[in-house]
């Protein structure tokens, strides 16, 4: 596996964004733990963008997921009102390649958890957008929600938001309920 974490991004944006902010929201949505590829839905093209394995930041806020993933599970199951969107974001293996993606919706099996990818694959090949995956708890590196139309966890899109220019943040802040 190659030294460098590389990201392919896209975005889903509700408006037409700058591509720099469109750029920045899908590395915040699909950044990754180890040498992997990620991304997310977009309305245009696709940029390589790469983060240091060494980053500590987003080792910080991966760890966080993962440590707080059983309160989040827990909740998954019995939503309170005004909470919704409920995803988990998973590495798939192919090869020497990796990627992550959201999951949405998720539930879990006897073995772990099953759910559908919501992204395109852009570097593993043995998945397509939509479909019906398998993972195991292992194979989590981030989760998120929303509550009251703010989002909650997505702990890696935090640790970008920082990265980003001030009025691109600030976008993704009012856009998309970011309150990190």
């Amino acid at each position: 596996m190659p030294d460098d974490r590389g990201v392919l991004v896209k975005v889903e944006g509700r408006r037409p964004m700058k591509l720099p902010t469109r750029i920045m929201l899908s590395l915040m949505l699909a950044l990754v733990p180890a040498s992997a590829r990620a991304q997310s839905p977009d309305q245009g093209g696709d940029r390589l963008l790469t983060v240091g394995p060494d980053d500590p930041e987003m080792a910080a806020a991966i760890e966080q997921a993962r440590a707080s993933l059983d309160q989040f599970l827990t909740l998954s199951e019995t939503p309170p009102p005004g909470t919704a969107r409920f995803k988990l974001k998973v590495v798939v293996e192919d090869g020497n390649a990796a990627e992550h993606f959201w999951v949405i919706p998720f539930h879990r099996t006897a073995t772990g958890f099953a759910g559908t990818l919501a992204n395109e694959p852009q570097a593993v090949r043995n998945v397509v957008n939509g479909q019906d995956i398998e993972f195991t708890r292992d194979d989590i590196s981030d989760w998120g929600y929303t509550k009251n139309g703010r989002q909650v966890g997505s702990f890696t899109v935090c640790v970008m938001l920082k990265k980003m220019p001030r009025e691109d943040m600030d976008s993704l802040r009012n856009n998309y309920g970011f309150d990190c």
